[in-house]
């Protein structure tokens, strides 16, 4: 929040410099991002007058002009802006002034001296706001208010020794979104008096009202109206009112406007005026209907949310409630009635809305963070006055409805045994009383525990022990406080050598060649439909942003997004991986059904080798990735303890697809992804992908020593013809089990269906290697076992030798 430092001393003024005062708000918590100038530097420059002005003889572009505002009379000044005429007011720098050079990396200075243009004298210059780097307007003269001082200094008289300090508050201090409350910080911090404008209930001199009904429950909890007749809305606001606006980072539009706008941040409330005449019935505070149409002010017409509040009348919607008015309904310059409002919005109601629809504002960034619920009134008051006193018109009686679901006041109890641990310094009773009350905290009790404060309306953010806790330490003071080392008894907990750290997954899959990916934990509703259509993912109620708006029920819709990032990046070679979290719905346990599940997930896409003059161009197939998955498995000591079996999964390829096994549980899955999502995903090569839990890979087993044996190994190879769908696995499960205990190795080196082999069948050859501990195998032990091994192949799949 940008703040003027004169406007905010109007309210606080500690007897301390800028810098001491920006210094003692960032300590306090309010950090202070900038201070600047509202003026550039510069001497010599007053109030002038044009009184006289002529074509100048030798110049089309210029004039001569007469301007008043020096002791001796009227002094001759040649000018090219195109607004000079006699009557306007005017800064006028005089013989010896000095102004803000062209550019603010210099120190450089103009300085004004007397000089001849075309022919003609002129003693002085007359400026414009980007010459006093006082504003952005440089086309002509800057025109001051018609009751300007002649002569007097205009540092003075516009106050532009003023210094503009911006606030960076976190969300949680929506309190100081305001004069008024960083005001109230400032006093706390230095024990000034803080004195605020004296506001009075305006008396109505008119009976006339306007209905109101709340009809949004919870979301809408207090409303306050009034109606305003006869107003001239060709009146101005006055300069002070617009220079304060200007300086806090808005423009001036009319008075209306100019003066909910200073409201807004003299208070901290947003109000809302409505033209009168072209409301139907009554004030409705509902939630919209799906669909419903409204033109914003700024001319979008945007379709309403049914989640969204709105200001409506008889006809329709008139406003997005806490965000953005209607143009029907605004305040034009053929306005003479007009219905004010000041309204309390449960900022659960507002929060994410603007958003919804590619707005913020400064409604909505005040109402989603918490707007005082007691200050509704107040603000009616103070804008009523305002209007009075400037467009003139008849006031009518508040209307003021509220609800059951306005908040109740709150009560914080804090230890004084909970200073003492926290803070590490013992604070006086009274201290504590003392810094508390003036933060707005009324005392309720007090015994030998601690004490029980009520919480003001305007601090949304106080609600634990652990708040008020703060609060003493940043008005204390943080640099204040003592700092002891800890000395705490640390317990190491044992970490069992059967648990293996997701640390060594790493580093295997990225000595794969796999690079680590992290994803949001969200994404978009659509896509996690294409990935997981059985299951309905949880959708956030104020999303980041609409792509970001179901938590994920699984990881590889967010590895395939990195991947397609990839490839529109000219990266034709993906290795991916992740770790992370997907929130399942299950109605056993979990938090409300949800079961957070840590998952390991994978993807390979392009060629299997870096391109390189040595490397055969060959794009990676399911076994590319599946040897990269056992790899990683067998960091765990399990290997033998997973399956793979043909499996089905919505996203992954009908026919290559495997689902990963764990004694017999299903743990995730492996395979190719499907080619109608491929498609839609617009990827033009195969992706390769694997899913599983990670639970599943962190149990490992512990290394045990076994004595080698000194004996020779005995290899036999079998080439074994058998039907096509026989799986390789249950072919060597039934080898390991008929082979015999000396069997030390069983693999396949090699698969083969062609030509000169029955196109139903296949060829496998299996290299079966045989070792005792203790003895040499003899000839006729090993061929008993190739005997059993025929046998049971025979017997199992019709297998014959080859």
């Amino acid at each position: 929040m940008k703040v003027s430092e004169s406007w905010l001393r109007e309210w606080v003024n500690p007897a301390v410099t800028t810098d001491e005062l920006v210094a003692q708000l960032t300590m306090a918590g309010l950090e202070v991002d900038a201070i600047e100038s509202v003026a550039g530097d510069f001497t010599g420059v007053i109030v002038g007058e044009i009184v006289g002005c002529e074509q100048h003889p030798d110049a089309d572009k210029l004039r001569v002009t007469q301007v008043a505002g020096l002791p001796d009379g009227p002094t001759q000044v040649v000018c090219g802006a195109a607004n000079a005429r006699v009557g306007i007011k005017i800064p006028f720098a005089t013989i010896g002034a000095e102004l803000p050079g062209a550019s603010e990396a210099t120190e450089d200075k103009w300085h004004i001296k007397k000089a001849k243009l075309r022919g003609v004298e002129s003693f002085g210059m007359l400026c414009g706001q980007t010459e006093l780097k006082a504003g952005d307007d440089d086309t002509g003269l800057w025109e001051l208010a018609a009751d300007a001082p002649v002569g007097k200094d205009i540092r003075e008289y516009l106050n532009l020794n003023d210094k503009l300090i911006e606030v960076d508050l976190t969300p949680n201090r929506s309190d100081c979104l305001s004069v008024k409350g960083i005001a109230r910080e400032v006093g706390v911090l230095f024990r000034a008096p803080v004195q605020s404008p004296a506001i009075s209930p305006v008396v109505a001199s008119i009976t006339d009202t306007f209905p109101v009904k709340l009809s949004a429950g919870a979301a809408c909890s207090r409303y306050v109206g009034r109606v305003i007749r006869n107003i001239d809305i060709t009146k101005p606001s006055p300069a002070w009112l617009q220079d304060k606006l200007v300086r806090a980072g808005l423009r001036s539009i009319d008075a209306v406007v100019d003066v909910t706008n200073y409201v807004l941040i003299e208070l901290g409330q947003p109000m809302h005026a409505f033209d009168l005449s072209t409301l139907s019935g009554g004030i409705d505070v509902r939630l919209a209907n799906q669909g419903e149409a409204l033109t914003l002010l700024d001319g979008q017409e945007v379709k309403l949310n049914a989640d969204t509040m709105v200001i409506a009348d008889q006809q329709g919607a008139l406003a997005i409630a806490g965000v953005f008015g209607g143009k029907p309904s605004s305040v034009t310059t053929e306005t003479r009635d007009i219905f004010l409002e000041s309204a309390f919005f449960n900022p659960l109601a507002v929060a994410g809305r603007a958003r919804s629809y590619g707005l913020h504002t400064d409604s909505s960034h005040r109402f989603e963070r918490g707007v005082d619920y007691n200050l509704q009134v107040e603000a009616m008051e103070r804008a009523t006055a305002l209007l009075l006193e400037i467009v003139g018109g008849e006031v009518g009686p508040l209307v003021h409805v509220t609800n059951e679901h306005l908040p109740k006041e709150r009560r914080v109890t804090l230890r004084k045994a909970r200073i003492i641990s926290g803070l590490s310094l013992e604070m006086a009773d009274s201290e504590v009383v003392d810094i508390l009350t003036r933060l707005g905290l009324s005392l309720v009790s007090q015994n030998a525990e601690g004490w029980t404060f009520n919480v003001p309306s305007y601090r949304f953010d106080i609600s634990i022990e652990a708040d008020l806790l703060e609060e003493l330490a940043r008005v204390y003071g943080y640099n204040r406080l003592p700092t002891r080392a800890l000395a705490t008894p640390i317990q190491i907990d044992e970490r069992p050598e059967a648990k293996l750290g997701v640390s060594a997954i790493r580093r295997q899959l990225v000595a794969r060649g796999y690079q680590e990916a992290i994803t949001f934990s969200f994404i978009e509703p659509k896509l996690s439909a294409l990935f997981d259509p059985k299951r309905e993912p949880v959708v956030l109620r104020n999303p980041i942003s609409a792509d970001l708006a179901a938590m994920r029920t699984s990881l590889l819709p967010g590895l395939v997004t990195v991947l397609r990032n990839n490839l529109n990046r000219q990266q034709e070679r993906v290795r991916l991986f992740e770790t992370g979290l997907r929130f399942v719905p299950s109605e056993k346990g979990g938090v409300e059904g949800l079961q957070q599940e840590a998952m390991l997930a994978g993807l390979i896409y392009g060629s299997r080798l870096p391109e390189a003059w040595a490397n055969v161009a060959e794009s990676v197939d399911f076994f590319d990735i599946k040897g990269d998955l056992e790899s990683v498995l067998a960091v765990t000591g399990n290997a033998k303890e997973f399956t793979f079996q043909a499996g089905e999964h919505s996203a992954l390829h009908p026919g290559q697809t495997a689902a990963i096994y764990l004694n017999g549980e299903l743990q995730g899955y492996l395979g190719a992804l499907h080619p109608t999502l491929q498609q839609q995903l617009d990827i033009p090569k195969n992706v390769f992908l694997f899913e599983l839990t990670l639970s599943a890979i962190t149990e490992a087993r512990v290394p045990s020593f076994a004595s080698l044996s000194r004996f020779p190994e005995v290899r036999r190879d079998l080439a074994i013809l058998l039907d096509r769908q026989v799986a390789a696995k249950t072919l060597m499960d039934t080898v390991a089990a008929t082979a015999g205990e000396h069997l030390t190795d069983l693999k396949v080196f090699d698969v083969y269906m062609g030509k000169g082999i029955d196109p139903h069948r296949k060829s496998v050859a299996l290299g079966l290697t045989f070792q005792h501990p203790s003895r040499t195998l003899n000839e006729d032990e090993v061929n008993a076992s190739i005997d059993a091994v025929i046998k049971s192949l025979e017997a199992s799949f019709a297998a014959t030798l080859r």
